[in-house]
């Protein structure tokens, strides 16, 4: 069936006119209406009961929009939970920000607005405030999505490098590597008997349950870009502490291992949305695997290393699986790009 131009996003609809106004109420409005956005105000008002609230950002542009476990729409909810579950805060509101392609279908805009609404309404986060801009045919390759979220510190919880001391052990709470190896295996249509398929999810609930739970949480981090190598040489740098980890305690799905193997990747450095590193003291170490262990999100989690004192200079070392040692490097740069 042939489309003709109402079936695709044109310039006009980013021109404030009456277009912008159709895009707004016939496409956006719906799926994410609430007191805070139904006036559709420049900055919207929130009543919120903590005095202290974590607030961040994030862009997604990640190639192809839909892949196996998710699509950009769903990245960007969970992606923007997640930031701010792992500062020990409970998502609240988030806007919505669309940098749309000329030429993009509604019904490919549709489905990432529905997919939107599904996350949002499943993480129960509203969707507050936002922007639609559109660019030519060209510039943004179909669609850029642009989130901002806050929430609300959990009470009594204090994260972050400072906290961490040698003797401290690391919590990995799954596989890594699902992510990333499930994007680029579509968009190079790599085929493999056991389907990959991305782990993005967001955290918040599993998140707040350790927290809620435990007191020996001191840090965490979701390892996205850069993966597991450079959330470790993180910790490592801004602590000046050394990080020994375990390689035959790291999990791995054997599908994504065999792709990471045969492309030349290092699992270590894939992104990850759906996972988490947590530091915590010794002593609750095994509470805090059983936590996450019995939550949907944790099921493969595992403990993977621990901090120790720095004898010359810090760095992440890592035992292997055939008796050696290995220095886990930070990434130089992107080994896969447009991921997230």
């Amino acid at each position: 069936m042939k489309q003709n131009k109402h079936d695709r996003i044109l310039l006009a609809h980013g021109g404030g006119g009456k277009l912008s106004d159709e895009l707004i109420r016939k496409y956006i409005l719906p799926r994410f209406k609430n007191p805070a956005l139904e006036k559709l105000p420049d900055a919207a008002t929130l009543n919120l009961d903590s005095n202290t609230l974590a607030f961040t950002t994030d862009s997604y542009v990640v190639k192809p929009l839909f892949f196996n476990g998710g699509d950009i729409g769903k990245l960007a909810v969970c992606g923007t939970i997640n930031d701010l579950a792992v500062a020990g805060a409970k998502p609240v509101a988030l806007s919505l920000s669309l940098i749309i392609e000329e030429g993009l279908e509604f019904s490919v805009l549709e489905r990432i607005l529905d997919s939107i609404a599904r996350a949002a309404d499943d993480n129960d986060v509203a969707i507050v405030t936002g922007d639609t801009k559109t660019v030519e045919a060209g510039a943004a390759e179909k669609i850029f999505i642009n989130t901002a979220g806050i929430g609300t510190r959990i009470e009594g919880v204090t994260l972050g490098f400072d906290k961490i001391a040698p003797g401290d052990k690391i919590i990995l709470s799954g596989t890594i590597g699902d992510h990333g190896m499930t994007v680029i295996s579509q968009r190079k249509d790599i085929r493999f008997q056991t389907q990959l398929k991305s782990d993005c999810a967001a955290l918040a609930s599993l998140t707040g349950e350790l927290l809620d739970k435990t007191a020996g949480v001191k840090f965490m981090r979701d390892p996205t870009r850069g993966g597991l190598a450079a959330t470790l040489n993180e910790i490592s740098k801004q602590t000046r502490l050394t990080v020994q980890i375990s390689e035959a305690d790291i999990p791995v799905n054997p599908t994504v291992r065999a792709a990471a193997d045969m492309l030349g990747f290092d699992v270590l450095n894939i992104a990850n949305e759906g996972k988490f590193v947590a530091v915590v003291s010794p002593d609750c170490a095994d509470d805090c695997l059983n936590i996450c262990r019995n939550h949907p999100l944790g099921k493969q989690a595992a403990l993977i290393g621990q901090i120790t004192e720095t004898t010359d200079l810090p760095l992440v070392e890592m035992a292997t699986k055939i008796g050696g040692k290995r220095i886990v490097q930070m990434p130089y740069g992107r080994e896969l790009p447009r991921i997230c």
